[in-house]
């Protein structure tokens, strides 16, 4: 069960990618519609990339105590 239950808690690693991924699509896109604003969106995507980042990080710490706690 202990097996199972880390299986499933990786789950939120899934949506960690996704948040990932919608950050920078969003960089992409506010780029392309102003390039002016570039240094500044790219500052306030690396820090959605970190914030994001954090999440998945706990996600697998939540994985790891499970696995071997």
């Amino acid at each position: 069960m202990r097996y199972i239950g880390a299986g499933f808690s990786t789950v939120g690693l899934v949506g960690s990618g996704l948040g990932i991924g919608v950050v920078f699509a969003a960089l992409l896109l506010s780029v392309s519609r102003n390039p002016s604003l570039r240094t500044t969106l790219f500052g306030y995507a690396i820090l959605g990339f970190a914030l994001t980042e954090a999440i998945a990080l706990f996600t697998l710490m939540v994985t790891f105590m499970i696995l071997f706690i």
